[in-house]
């Protein structure tokens, strides 16, 4: 299949604002819930530890602790039930995935060094 024809028919189901953070950040997603014929929204906050893909096929893992167990979420990013993403944390890590935290338990598990944001505003 072309891939010019491909990307103009994604480019409907595409996010018109770009979802600004990276592997490391703590952020919160906020995902809209449909209970029966009831909608709300519900927080999910972690530690991004992997994005993969691309265009429509894109998304994100959010790792958190709760109640001493590790729970993981896999969110596409251009997901209309992924209403936004707030980065509570910027983190510095030098891998692409941070599979590792999987292995570390307690405070350990949510170790990222913060990144500072001086830095980050010159880019």
């Amino acid at each position: 299949m072309n891939q010019e024809l491909l990307k103009k028919v994604e480019a409907s189901s595409l996010r018109k604002e770009p979802l600004n953070f990276s592997v490391g950040d703590t952020v919160k997603v906020h995902v809209k819930v449909v209970e029966g014929d009831k909608e709300r929204i519900q927080v999910f906050a972690g530690i991004v530890i992997g994005r993969r893909g691309t265009g429509v096929n894109e998304s994100f893992t959010v790792r958190r602790i709760s109640y001493g167990e590790g729970v993981e979420r896999v969110f596409p990013v251009h997901s209309p039930r992924v209403d936004k993403v707030e980065v509570e944390r910027y983190g510095a890590v030098r891998r692409a995935k941070l599979n590792y935290l999987r292995d570390r338990i307690g405070k350990a598990a949510m170790l990222v060094k913060e990144k500072d944001m001086r830095q980050r505003k010159k880019k």
